[in-house]
């Protein structure tokens, strides 16, 4: 079978505009969570913290420098307070997935209960 063939048996079934589907979900679903991370969540604990803004924590490596044909060269940063930020959004993500997949298992097994009766 040529892979062409092969490709459009695969786009045919409806596997491809499901995981297509799934994907434009998921990164728009990423984006809510993001905005609610940044603007919802951490807002409050910068607070909490003494109106820390958790975008600029960050430990300075190497500072700002100008070389020697007078251009600017950026400072080496470690941004710490982004990855705070990343990880949150990360555990948000991480448990609403958990919360679908254990919604799904739990209708499967109530099919597969009704179904053996």
């Amino acid at each position: 079978m040529s892979i062409v063939k092969e490709f459009q048996e695969f786009a045919v079934k409806g596997n491809m505009i499901d995981m297509a589907v799934g994907i434009i979900i998921g990164g728009a679903f990423g984006k809510i969570v993001t905005s609610l991370v940044n603007d919802v969540i951490m807002p409050p604990i910068g607070l909490l913290l003494g109106k820390v803004d958790f975008k600029q924590l960050a430990v300075t490596l190497v500072p700002e420098s100008t070389d020697a044909a007078g251009a600017v060269v950026p400072a080496v940063k470690l941004n710490y307070g982004m990855f705070a930020q990343n990880i949150v959004d990360f555990l948000i993500i991480a448990f609403c997935v958990f919360l679908l997949v254990k919604g799904i298992n739990t209708l499967r097994r109530k099919q597969e209960a009704a179904t053996a009766k």
